[in-house]
């Protein structure tokens, strides 16, 4: 069955609670038609300093009491609930997701959501133990947590509305404000979750939203000493650029990886890692900053890991994300499919193998899976965020985790392994934010802690988590004599 998009929608600039909409627009196309599926205005200058004035005075001006802040929350994760098979049609559109993906992203939000407005019960500092030093005797010293002030959010493309769930929940379970920048190929989720919370009951001015080209808006937020915390999930060059222009300003950044994930010979079912490494490492056409991209297999497995590959990628369906049993859609334009064209070209050129797929027809690219490659392609090397998988022997488990930790990210990574000491090995060697025993670099829980090392980023997201990076530790000492 297919699930059919009947109209465009108008999807404005979200200012003090109300949308605005501008004479200038640029279109959203369904990915894998090319149809418009919305029409977006573009923020000027006015627009975004306006946005950043507007949640600046609402910060300073007016408080959502703890209470208030999780009610909000829980409410908006309703209307998500209500508006499911609305929200989960414009992800499968815009993105070019599969449908039965973006329902699963849907219900993720929701969780997210929920999980943000428990935390904003919890939001608390601790007593502090000063009279056990000298000359302080009869005082009293506490910590609370206060909210940073204007939290400035910027979205990626590939999870539109869990990702950005993850920035605007915690930042008004927080008791922040915010000025969100969506990416401009994916607005209509966020514009979805404006909506939802407006409806939910959040005041005018707590959550403002700017829509236009990255490159341009992001200048104009960056160097706007107004904003107090900048939280960005998309490339490092990016990631590098806001690092080193906000200043002394706190940032959490999420900037990718080309996750590695080991299959150990003693693997208690080698099928199940491998169709699992396989289907997980294309969902979403790759697109996913935690996609199995690198399988380090044991030598002994590694001839029946190249046929198994074969039989699992004849069972996935590429096409029309809209019908039910697609497992693979477009990836965001035909631009990226080029590229991860060019890529597998020039690691062919330097002597790898194609195992199966690097079939191109616009923006859908088959699953491929390359082997005899080095660590010196770009296919291995860098982060390829496409539905591409290189499958690596390897000799003895020092050496997959030496080839694996031969990156420069370190965002998340799966061992398979029945041997205590060998997965222990692993969490301890692995240069990585976090590790999934028998499970693969894929595996995320949304209330867990999640964040990478070295060019992955730095902080952690997960509602609990990044409500500490949205919050400023104040200390209270109280002198009674």
């Amino acid at each position: 069955m297919k699930i059919v998009a009947r109209s465009v929608k108008e999807v404005g600039n979200l200012l003090n609670g109300e949308w605005c909409f501008s004479a200038e627009t640029f279109d959203v196309q369904n990915k894998y038609n090319k149809n418009i599926i919305a029409k977006v205005s573009y923020a000027d200058g006015k627009t975004i300093d306006d946005a950043i004035t507007i949640a600046k005075e609402t910060f300073e001006k007016e408080t959502l009491s703890i209470v208030q802040r999780y009610e909000i929350l829980m409410r908006t994760a309703e209307v998500f609930a209500r508006r499911k098979e609305e929200i989960s049609l414009a992800i499968a559109q815009e993105v070019g997701k599969p449908i039965k993906e973006a329902r699963q992203e849907v219900d993720r939000g929701i969780q997210t959501f929920i999980a943000s407005a428990e935390e904003a019960k919890r939001i608390v500092g601790e007593g502090m133990p000063i009279e056990g030093q000298p000359g302080n005797e009869g005082k009293v010293s506490f910590s609370i947590r206060v909210p940073k002030g204007v939290v400035c959010a910027i979205t990626p493309f590939n999870f539109p509305f869990n990702l950005t769930c993850h920035k605007i929940a915690p930042a008004i379970a927080a008791g922040n404000t915010i000025v969100l920048k969506p990416a401009q190929a994916t607005p209509v989720s966020a514009a979805f979750i404006g909506e939802a919370l407006l409806e939910a009951g959040l005041p005018a001015g707590f959550l403002n939203i700017v829509n236009g080209k990255g490159s341009v808006i992001g200048q104009q937020l960056v160097k706007d000493p107004r904003i107090d915390f900048y939280t960005f999930t998309g490339s490092p060059d990016v990631g590098q650029f806001l690092k080193n222009n906000s200043g002394i300003r706190h940032v959490v950044l999420e900037l990718g990886s080309n996750s590695p994930n080991i299959i150990h010979h003693d693997v208690k079912d080698f099928n199940y890692a491998m169709d699992a490494c396989i289907r997980r490492g294309f969902s979403n056409a790759g697109q996913a900053c935690i996609s199995v991209q690198r399988l380090y297999v044991h030598e002994d497995l590694y001839e029946k890991s190249l046929e198994l590959a074969k039989k699992i990628v004849n069972t996935i369906k590429v096409g029309d994300p809209l019908e039910e049993d697609t497992d693979i859609g477009p990836m965001i334009n035909e631009d990226e499919a080029i590229r991860t064209e060019q890529w597998i070209e020039a690691a062919v050129k330097e002597g790898a193998t194609i195992v199966t797929g690097d079939k191109r027809i616009g923006a859908l690219f088959a699953p491929t899976v390359l082997t005899n490659v080095n660590h010196m392609m770009k296919i291995v090397c860098e982060e390829v965020f496409a539905p591409v998988i290189t499958i690596i022997p390897y000799k003895t488990i020092d050496e997959a985790i030496k080839n694996a930790n031969n990156s420069r990210f370190g965002l998340q990574a799966g061992i398979f392994t029945e041997n205590l000491s060998v997965a222990m090995e692993a969490v301890k060697k692995l240069q990585v934010g976090g590790v999934n025993i028998n499970e693969t670099s894929t595996y995320r829980v949304d209330i867990l802690p999640y964040g990478g090392v070295k060019d992955s980023g730095i902080g952690k997201e997960g509602p609990k988590y990044v409500i500490e990076e949205m919050t400023d530790l104040k200390l209270i000492n109280i002198h009674v004599n």
